[in-house]
């Protein structure tokens, strides 16, 4: 069994090498799209162009369209003169926000009452909005507690008494600088691989038999077990040289932490590749074509690993049948143990039920794949 089972892999290592394409996809697909996609998705919100319409014009007003200036939160790139520019602005794209300050702004201050302000924003971009007004809520709540201390010390009332009446101190564990390459880089490691491994393996046996090669492999006395192992191994291989490949790039590029044991993600990234080469390996055995084989191993594997996984929509605001489907992908169960391995630092006592649900995956691929190969005799 072992013979026949290295013969098999041996042969189908020697087509890969002698196929430079798909050489060439291995090596340099992964890392280019790691790449490109590392620094073009981000969830940081920063330099919003913000328009600031002053129709107080004191100094009090102008301290708070500065403080708006200070960081890289917002880019105040207009100061406007009416509504009607303010309109405009805002139907062009020009800006994003609008910091209004009525006339009395300073008066009211003065008088201690409750000044209010008016931020107008864009919101064709929900996301983008909904974070610059928690950004500008924040810089207005730390410029109205600036203001309520100078207050009480112009009132001798000394100044370490002008607190809020709830004071949150936040902390933010695991990712303390809220960088979003360190939610992102693990969420591309999975999708890539997992689009990576399924389509490399989606071509093995359907080439075969578009070469007519396949009734070779039929006559000879190869079981269907060992015919889907043997031509599994060498892109296991091939599959933990993008592994170490890919985080590295994660490690060096984007400076994702490795708080975690390598050899342990190692371990695990084994256990998710025999889920996702056997998905590869039961559309080969399935489909007719090597393009119909390839189409379907990208439909199965790309666009249910970004939607699906909880790489960039949490899981938890899908409905509830939809959250249940996500138990089928198995780039889900990946991302839990990368983003706990990378950023938390957590064991093995933490992430065998994840690595459970893939193994069986895997094998239940695996054992499909040789029952189909089975009928196909």
């Amino acid at each position: 069994m072992l013979l026949r089972t290295w013969t098999i892999a041996w042969k189908e290592l020697i087509q890969i090498i002698r196929d430079p394409r798909t050489l060439a996809v291995v090596v340099v697909m992964p890392l280019v799209m790691l790449v490109l996609y590392g620094y073009a998705i981000s969830f940081d919100v920063k330099h919003v162009r913000l328009g600031v319409y002053d129709q107080d014009h004191s100094q009090a007003s102008r301290d708070l369209a500065g403080v708006f200036s200070h960081g890289e939160r917002f880019a105040v790139a207009a100061r406007l003169a009416s509504y009607r520019e303010v309109s405009d602005a805002l139907d062009r794209g020009s800006l994003r926000a609008v910091l209004v300050i009525p006339t009395g702004f300073s008066e009211e201050l003065a008088r201690a009452r409750v000044a209010q302000v008016q931020l107008l924003v864009d919101g064709s971009d929900s996301a983008t909005a909904s974070t610059a007004i928690a950004y500008a809520e924040a810089i207005i709540q730390q410029h109205s507690a600036a203001l309520l201390r100078a207050a009480r010390r112009r009132a001798g009332v000394p100044s370490s008494g002008a607190v809020l009446p709830v004071d949150l101190r936040l902390r933010f564990w695991y990712n303390p600088e809220l960088k979003s390459s360190h939610f992102i880089v693990p969420g591309l490691i999975a999708t890539l691989l997992m689009m990576l491994a399924a389509l490399l393996t989606s071509m093995t046996v359907v080439r075969e038999r578009e070469r007519g090669t396949i009734e070779q492999l039929i006559a000879s006395p190869v079981a269907p077990h060992e015919l889907m192992i043997g031509k599994l191994l060498p892109y296991v291989a091939i599959s933990f040289f993008d592994i170490v490949l890919v985080i590295m790039a994660g490690r060096l590029l984007f400076g994702v932490p490795m708080r975690g044991s390598p050899a342990l993600l190692l371990v695990m990234s084994g256990i998710f590749l025999t889920a996702a080469l056997g998905i590869g390996l039961l559309v080969s055995v399935i489909a007719e074509t090597q393009q119909a084989a390839m189409t379907a191993a990208l439909m199965t594997t790309l666009l249910p690993s970004v939607l699906l996984s909880g790489f960039i929509f949490p899981i938890s605001s899908m409905p509830a049948p939809i959250q249940w489907v996500t138990y089928l992908i198995p780039a889900r169960h990946f991302l839990v143990i990368l983003r706990a391995i990378f950023l938390k630092g957590s064991g093995l006592a933490l992430l065998w039920p994840p690595a459970v649900v893939l193994l069986i995956y895997g094998m239940a691929m695996l054992g499909l794949s040789a029952l189909r190969f089975r009928k196909r005799l």
